[in-house]
């Protein structure tokens, strides 16, 4: 069975957003930040970023592109003979179902909560008090728990079940979009309210108090969790996404895209089916077009003409 791709660019970075951007960076991050030191935190927060998640990002985007497989076959794939790569990959298994456990649980404690704000639970003035009492009841109900994380767990196998591009990047394209228009409509209320300069200053300004408190290794281990979990790495979420991407293929009529309808690149495509076995024999025939360009250019043309491979444009 053919593996399923995405349809599009936007697609896959939308798809692979959605597994970064989520609670870990719209709920967790801010009261981190603001707990840790605030600005002392968010720029050792980027360090780890470039210094480590970065490299890490490469490394899963690297493993799933040449695999094209899934987390536990991919390491299989590309290890050496005798190696123990592949354990890496059950690893990653064994973190998606965590978070899945974690996930769904709290994507229905959010699902609930939108059922309390359309039925008046929750209203304006409410105080702090009242807004904890209503978690809390929620907590010592687990049969409505479960309720809410079983109509998220059917959901998300609802979606599933139509498939990479008509199910899961359909979407996440409108899902995302959404989230992205009310993340800015959220931060620009939130600059409106009184005492926003203060949650600013709490949010931004270095806080000695807190590194007292805390301690400076606390501060780089809760900066360096945080990094790791904005990009969603070590558990191959962002791999098996770059696994199910589509590979752009070299094509023989690319080179010369305004010529495509010319006599000259009607009669290449025309004669690409019966290609020599040499690449060096292709340049009779396309050697105006091809002289100016290295010879692995040309060689990795032939390839693909030579495998039968075809880009949409040609077609």
């Amino acid at each position: 069975m053919q593996r399923e791709s995405f349809r599009s660019r936007l697609g896959f970075l939308l798809v692979s957003a959605g597994c970064a951007i989520g609670i870990g960076n719209v709920w967790r991050f801010p009261y981190v930040a603001g707990q840790y030191g605030g600005g002392l935190f968010v720029l050792i927060y980027l360090i780890c970023l470039l210094v480590m998640g970065v490299p890490v990002l490469t490394m899963e985007l690297a493993v799933g592109r040449a695999s094209k497989k899934s987390a536990v076959l991919a390491y299989k794939a590309l290890e050496p003979k005798d190696s123990k790569w592949h354990i890496h990959g059950w690893f990653c298994l064994l973190g998606c179902v965590m978070l899945m456990m974690y996930y769904t649980t709290v994507t229905g404690w959010m699902v609930s909560y939108f059922g309390k704000f359309l039925i008046g639970t929750f209203h304006a003035g409410m105080s702090t008090e009242e807004a904890s009492g209503v978690f809390g009841t929620m907590l010592s109900q687990p049969g409505k728990m479960a309720f809410w994380t079983e109509i998220v767990v059917i959901a998300g196998f609802l979606v599933c079940s139509f498939g990479l591009q008509n199910g899961l990047e359909r979407v996440s394209k409108i899902m995302m979009l959404a989230l992205l228009g009310l993340i800015l409509i959220l931060a620009v209320h939130s600059l409106t309210l009184s005492g926003a300069a203060e949650g600013m200053k709490f949010y931004l300004l270095p806080s000695a108090k807190s590194i007292e408190q805390y301690g400076l290794g606390t501060i780089i281990t809760g900066a360096m969790n945080q990094a790791f979990f904005t990009l969603s790495l070590g558990i191959a979420a962002m791999e098996i996404s770059e696994a199910t991407r589509q590979r752009p293929t070299p094509c023989p009529a690319r080179p010369c895209a305004s010529a495509r309808s010319t006599p000259s690149s009607l009669s290449w495509r025309a004669r690409s089916s019966s290609l020599p076995a040499s690449p060096l024999a292709l340049r009779p025939i396309r050697a105006r077009r091809l002289s100016s360009r290295p010879f692995r250019t040309s060689l990795s043309i032939w390839r693909a003409a030579a495998s039968g491979a075809r880009c949409s444009s040609c077609l």
